[in-house]
């Protein structure tokens, strides 16, 4: 053989194995890796947040063009402890000087000097007169993050591995564990302006779907509820959009708001659609989400690149006990021998109330203790609460209890005569607004404790596919016109289940002194807006105080994050998509018609239902469409709030439709499921047409009472 036939068939046989072992290389890649995507159109603006995050630290900023972050015009330095009155003044000068600059390069007058070529050497063969007029309004600040961020790496190391095995149990890349980098800084306490909380920052209602948030516990302070509440909602994303980096953007703009934007530029590319799509919700925040997360990652996967050595902390370890009865913190610190800062800094899900002594620990609340605290179990806790503890307990209960049953009694009584009676209205509760009357036999079985809603029947109730016909005796309208509208508003709808449909039964007013004893001093940070009293209002820290103690450090303002995949808007062509759980005589309402004028215009005859899943044409000459959106995000908005007070997600489940199924005998089959909550697991479904052998995405519900024992 010649001696270098051996070598060039050597290569060649490489070759072809390589071919042959490619789809097996490929099959063992890391998930992340290969559903991740790093677009090379994309490189400039993950440059620019890697420098944000590792480059300039809170006391600096970048001052760049919003749409092009490749144009940086300068690094804002501040005084140190300078106020946020003296940097606002700092960066609209610096402001108003380069969008000064830009006009005057823009006008093409007299020679330019080195700051103005340096400026038009930023925007290149963009910088046309025409594009940097344009730029004079586009130009933002953007604080660093440095400080917070290296932080933030230091703090991952507490939850890293529980974080490592939720994303695992859900099927999800591990690269994803660099969210909270963006998020919170892996900041557990961190509370946005908007209200968003936590490791993961939810948002209260998205949160209700997965974890508990009531008046004594916010799980999303909880890192590990928190952590598993997340993998859920990040799954569901992108089983419902199909990409990571579209689910990732949903985590910020809702998962509605980018199927929108799918629908709109007809592609699921990402780089198209944070380059092209516009929409008055899709701003700078969501353009900019996936790729402040891929900064993130490529920061995480190489931090002493960027900060040197990092020494991150140690797993956050501890024992639980299960609570055996509903008892106060102080109680509980001195049967456990432990102080309540400890307990504090061990169980931040337990809300200020609960801290300052005005509201029990749950029954059936897993407590934490420190990791050196004897094995102790719920029996043995009971022991050392004491005999005299537990009867009063089971007292104040009862009492409380048979109390709010005969409040809910009276409360539900007058709310039910207001609706049904207009003449009633002056004497109904105070939450009594403006909406339609309802029936209350129709009521779906998630509203059968108040016969209340912000509009008329559900259609959890009708055959598969329908929204369901009204039952209002105006022949199924809304109130004939010029008649006064009576019921209650959703916002008032929602408060209301807010006090009467929580997790845990309510321990109500002021505690008695001797089963509570105030929360240590200093448990709640000075100036919070809870001090007003308001249980569903607390914070952890005021609004005022988010953005000092932890600003999100990503891009996360006007953060939508909604699990909701319906589009509410209402098309070029005045008609919207029927939602389920509404009717006719909703949209009549909500326009201020009658529902005979919707069916005049839809060809519609009497007693037909509309279809969930098609379209339908509206009249908007009372009401603007904005306006009808608003009415209309809000009632299912008070529709998911009443549902999940009182139900969490807990999981999902496969299933396989069969000969006979429809819309109607699956949520009977799955008696806790409303039909909207399947619809939003399974947007692109037609139940109207529901064929054997489709597969259906079903969520596992678990009742919240049930759950907190």
């Amino acid at each position: 053989m010649n001696s270098t036939q051996g070598p060039r068939a050597s290569r060649n046989w490489g070759w072809l194995w390589a071919v042959l072992l490619l789809p097996l290389a490929i099959a063992r890649a890391p998930a992340g890796d290969m559903a991740l995507p790093y677009p090379p159109q994309l490189q400039r603006d993950v440059s620019f947040w890697v420098r944000v995050y590792t480059q300039i630290d809170t006391n600096s900023g970048f001052l760049h063009d919003q749409y092009n972050l490749a144009v940086v015009y300068d690094t804002v330095h501040f005084p140190p402890d300078s106020s946020r009155r003296a940097r606002e003044r700092i960066v609209n000068g610096a402001r108003d000087h380069y969008a000064a600059e830009l006009r005057r390069i823009a006008s093409g007058k007299g020679p330019l000097s080195s700051e103005d070529e340096r400026i038009k050497a930023l925007w290149g063969a963009a910088g046309t007169p025409e594009r940097l007029l344009e730029a004079t309004d586009d130009i933002r600040f953007q604080l660093g993050q440095s400080n917070r961020f290296k932080e933030g790496l230091i703090r991952s190391g507490a939850w890293q591995q529980d974080i490592a095995r939720a994303l695992r149990d859900e099927g999800l890349p591990p690269e994803l564990a660099a969210l909270p980098l963006v998020e919170s800084s892996y900041n557990s306490r961190a509370y946005s302006k908007v209200g968003a909380a936590g490791l993961w920052q939810f948002m209260p209602s998205t949160g209700r779907r997965f974890m508990r948030i009531d008046r004594a516990v916010d799980n999303r302070m909880d890192p590990f509820a928190a952590t598993d509440a997340a993998a859920q909602l990040l799954a569901y994303n992108h089983r419902i959009l199909g990409t990571w980096p579209l689910a990732l953007t949903a985590y910020n703009h809702g998962v509605a708001g980018v199927r929108r934007a799918v629908e709109t530029l007809g592609t699921t590319d990402i780089v198209t659609i944070v380059r092209n799509y516009q929409s008055r919700t899709f701003g700078f925040a969501s353009r900019n989400f996936y790729v402040s997360f891929l900064a993130a990652l490529k920061i995480d996967r190489d931090p002493q690149k960027y900060f040197g050595a990092i020494t991150p902390l140690r797993e956050e370890r501890f024992r639980e006990v299960r609570v055996p009865a509903y008892v106060g913190i102080g109680p509980l610190e001195r049967a456990l021998d432990i102080d309540s800062e400890t307990l504090h800094d061990l169980n931040p899900a337990l809300r200020p109330a609960v801290w300052r002594g005005r509201r029990a620990v749950p029954r059936g609340y897993h407590l934490r203790l420190p990791l050196d605290t004897p094995m102790l179990t719920a029996a043995v806790l009971a022991k050392r609460l004491g005999s005299q503890t537990q009867t009063l307990l089971a007292s104040a209960a009862a009492s409380r209890a048979a109390s709010g049953r005969s409040r809910l009694a009276t409360t539900g009584a007058r709310l039910v005569a207001a609706v049904m009676n207009p003449a009633h209205a002056a004497t109904a509760a105070p939450a009594v607004a403006s909406a339609t009357p309802v029936v209350a036999s129709a009521m779906p079985p998630y509203y059968s404790r108040v016969a209340l809603a912000s509009s008329s029947a559900m259609s959890t109730t009708t055959p598969a596919g329908l929204a369901s016909a009204p039952t209002n005796r105006s022949e199924g309208n809304a109130l004939p016109e010029g008649a006064p509208q009576f019921g209650i508003g959703s916002q008032r709808l929602l408060d209301f289940h807010h006090r009467i449909d929580g997790a845990v039964p309510d321990t109500g007013g002021e505690p008695d002194s001797t089963l509570m004893t105030p929360a240590r001093p200093g448990a709640i940070p000075a100036g919070s807006d809870d001090a007003a009293g308001d249980d569903e209002g607390e914070q952890p820290v005021s609004a005022a105080q988010a953005d000092e103690v932890s600003p999100s450090l990503g891009p996360t303002d006007g953060s939508t994050q909604s699990a909701d995949p319906t589009d509410y808007s209402v098309g070029h062509n005045g008609t919207i998509e029927v939602a389920a759980a509404e009717t006719l005589g909703h949209y009549a309402d909500w326009l201020g018609l009658r529902a005979a004028d919707l069916r005049r215009i839809n060809h519609m005859r009497f007693g037909r239902p509309v279809i969930v899943g098609h379209r339908i044409r509206l009249d908007f000459r009372r009401v603007p469409p904005g306006e009808f959106e608003a009415r209309r995000r809000e009632y299912h908005q008070a529709l998911e709030a009443s549902y999940f007070a009182a139900h969490r997600i807990v999981g999902t489940e496969q299933y396989v439709a069969e000969r006979g199924d429809s819309l109607w005998t699956l949520t009977r089959r799955f008696a806790q499921l409303p039909l909207w909550l399947l619809r939003e697991y399974n947007p692109d479904t037609d139940f109207a047409d529901l064929r054997p052998g489709t597969q259906l995405v079903v969520p596992r519900i678990e009742e919240v009472s049930a759950s907190a024992d």
